[in-house]
């Protein structure tokens, strides 16, 4: 998968779209591209291991592959909801709801699930300006109010932890990981740009 990254000034000419090329206005833009384009690296990198290895248990922060996988995207969905307004309960619904939807979900299912998922983040990162901030609360922690942009940074860092644990999970059963790393998406969208 390649992205074309352009840079702009305002949400209007974002907008547009330019002839089909996905515009950029911020760098928390970029990272999240980075974080789609490192997820879809392990889907692409558990296509071509065995079958069945996805549901392998191993000693882990989660016990399987497809177990990690709906963690992220639980997780992405959370915080999705959170930028949008919802408050701690109604995420917490909306979470039991999805939760019992991923159940049973193989590679290929949560697959289109990330995809579907990473629309939903593009269509709302269409409405806002990423320096904006929004409060987030949490019963035990209290409200933090942070920039949008400060939110994608913990999306993406959190991916990257457990595209990390993906890999070693991988290793430990025998297989290479997914070649994820941050430079390689840099080297990868800067030919598309060339």
């Amino acid at each position: 998968m390649s992205v074309e990254l352009i840079y702009i000034e305002s949400k209007e000419e974002m907008e547009k779209g330019n002839g089909g090329r996905l515009i950029m206005k911020h760098e928390a833009l970029r990272l999240y591209e980075y974080h789609v384009w490192a997820n879809e690296k392990v889907f692409e990198r558990l296509q071509e291991v065995p079958e069945g290895v996805s549901e392998q248990e191993v000693p882990s922060v989660f016990p399987t592959i497809t177990q990690t996988l709906a963690h992220m995207l639980k997780t992405d969905y959370v915080w999705l909801l959170a930028m949008k307004g919802e408050s701690y309960e109604e995420v917490g619904q909306k979470v039991g709801v999805l939760l019992q939807e991923l159940k049973g979900k193989n590679v290929h299912e949560l697959r289109k699930l990330f995809a579907e998922s990473a629309q939903q983040f593009r269509d709302f990162f269409g409405q806002i300006s990423m320096d904006d901030t929004s409060p987030y609360t949490h019963p035990a922690l209290g409200t933090v109010h942070a920039r949008y942009a400060d939110i994608v940074q913990h999306i993406a860092n959190h991916g990257t932890y457990h595209r990390g644990n993906i890999s070693a999970m991988l290793r430990q059963m025998g297989h290479a990981g997914a070649s994820s790393d941050y430079i390689f998406y840099l080297f990868e969208t800067s030919a598309v740009e060339q």
